[in-house]
């Protein structure tokens, strides 16, 4: 069972290593999603904030909702691939949701640390989580951990990463 997240940029290359049955873009409204075959398929666009702003578009309820039941009909047989423009902060917030929602039995500090591990920049998109803390009735605990390991370190692009949540595995 693993979540394999990447940049924008790298999307083509990891899609050809990872094979994924399933594809989570998450990318601004004014973005088009590149052509994929051969994958089940979610585009979910939004600007990357952490709080609305007037004139943009910030994740909501749905969003997480639609993420949520996306990946209940992945299987686990083969990854799921996720990116959003740089995957530093999107596309990090889901893997880490995606891995509370897999692994209700896993502490959400264990999670956030291991995510820290996978990637060092990893910023996670505070909305996001503390909207999937709500949906899955983690009574706070999500955005905690994520707070606890802070902001990742600087880069204009984050490092690509593959999560095992069935064995907790680390790899890049």
């Amino acid at each position: 069972m693993i979540l394999a997240v990447c940049p924008l940029s790298r999307l083509d290359e990891h899609l050809a290593a990872h094979r994924p049955s399933h594809l989570v873009s998450l990318l601004s409204p004014a973005a088009e999603p590149p052509p994929v075959e051969d994958v089940e398929r979610l585009h979910l666009a939004f600007h990357d904030i952490a709080e609305p702003r007037a004139d943009l578009i910030a994740p909501s309820a749905d969003t997480i909702a639609a993420l949520l039941a996306f990946a209940e009909g992945w299987t686990g047989e083969r990854p799921l691939l996720l990116h959003c423009y740089a995957g530093v902060s999107r596309s990090t917030a889901a893997a880490f949701i995606l891995a509370c929602a897999r692994r209700p039995d896993r502490d959400e500090a264990e999670l956030a640390k291991t995510l820290r591990r996978l990637s060092p920049s990893a910023t996670p998109n505070r909305l996001m989580v503390a909207l999937a803390d709500a949906a899955l009735d983690r009574d706070g605990r999500m955005s905690a951990a994520i707070e606890a390991i802070g902001r990742g370190a600087d880069c204009f692009e984050g490092e690509a990463f593959a999560w095992d949540l069935a064995e907790s595995l680390i790899s890049r």
